[in-house]
């Protein structure tokens, strides 16, 4: 399994402004982030949107506004439990929180759809955000429809598509310093890190399904050619070395 690891020290470049092309400047900003889920000690939980490794998280007004209706689902002994989220300045509040044994789920699946070129052609696109918090490694069972859970064991996750394990994929696993690394799922979707830090880490996984399709929408039928899901799992481990600080807060865009 290859794995690189880096240490982030500065942010990347800023995103392009705004311009005539407003829709797929947007559209390119979210695909180069993710949404995943924090959970301050003794609070709700919030969905975040930016870069987790480099301390960057939009703010409304700017790049959150462009989210519709992102809802959160909490999984418990009881059941499951759906709520929408509620924006802030910095992030959508959830109702509740993952206690030991449970985990959320999040998702936003009405952001608008935005176009690109693929091959000279003019391509109809769905960008699928979601993410889940887990409160340890014991096995979960999939929930979205590009899912990665913990897998049973300290460091190890399964990377589901449609309810299938997903083979040869890139899984990215961040701390709050930038400190990063990558590897690649096995045939049965799993995949092993190393995690000498105490703390917060977010794994993240795409995967892009170029299978046509239609969606409602508030003037009508959406159709679209191809959908990329972004999906993070956000997991706290107890043991470990001291953290490395996270850096500086980086700007929002606007």
């Amino acid at each position: 399994m290859k794995t690189t690891a880096t240490h982030r020290l500065k942010r990347l470049p800023q995103l392009t402004r705004l311009t005539a092309g407003a829709l797929i400047a947007f559209a390119g900003a979210a695909q180069a982030h993710q949404i995943w889920i924090e959970q301050p000690a003794g609070q709700n939980a919030v969905i975040r949107f930016g870069e987790f490794g480099e301390n960057l998280r939009e703010t409304s007004p700017g790049l959150l506004d462009k989210f519709v209706a992102p809802t959160g689902t909490l999984s418990s002994a009881q059941g499951e439990k759906t709520a929408a989220a509620t924006r802030t300045a910095n992030g959508f509040a959830l109702p509740f929180k993952a206690n030991a044994g449970e985990s959320l789920i999040a998702e936003e699946a009405k952001y608008p759809l935005f176009t690109s070129k693929r091959d000279g052609q003019e391509v109809t696109n769905w960008y699928r955000p979601a993410a889940r918090l887990a409160s340890d490694f014991s096995k979960q069972k999939p929930q979205l429809t590009l899912d990665l859970v913990p897998a049973g064991k300290q460091g190890e996750f399964q990377l589901f598509f449609q309810g299938k394990p997903l083979p040869k994929a890139k899984v990215s696993l961040v701390t709050q310093s930038g400190w990063a690394k990558e590897a690649h799922t096995n045939e049965q979707g799993l995949v092993t890190f190393d995690m000498p830090w105490k703390g917060v880490y977010v794994a993240e996984v795409s995967h892009k399904d170029m299978t046509p399709g239609e969606r409602p929408g508030a003037k009508g039928v959406e159709r679209y050619q191809g959908v990329s899901y972004v999906t993070t799992t956000t997991i706290m481990q107890a043991d470990g070395l001291e953290p490395l600080p996270a850096g500086p807060a980086a700007t929002p865009n606007k």
